[in-house]
């Protein structure tokens, strides 16, 4: 199963080889070739995956999806807390 994470863009270097940005992932940074996406900038919300970006995705549709990522973190925080996993 491969996971894709929305991010926001913060900036955009377009002076090496591959076009690269800096997006931020709900407080994490970290660079993401937006190479295949010539039309993304600087506050686009971009689905990113293995530190590509895949697509632009609009505003809403980007805070739907966090807001989900964000439930589901709290879901198996939960199910960990009653059923903790032993090694």
């Amino acid at each position: 199963m491969c996971l894709s994470l929305p991010g926001k863009i913060i900036s955009i270097d377009d002076s090496s080889e591959l076009r690269m940005a800096l997006v931020d992932f709900g407080g994490v940074r970290r660079e993401v070739c937006v190479e295949w996406l010539p039309e993304a900038r600087v506050n686009d919300y971009v689905l990113a995956h293995v530190g590509t970006a895949l697509t632009i995705l609009d505003e809403q549709s980007a805070m739907e999806s966090i807001e989900a990522l964000n439930e589901l973190g709290k879901i198996l925080a939960e199910e960990e807390k009653k059923n903790p996993l032993t090694i």
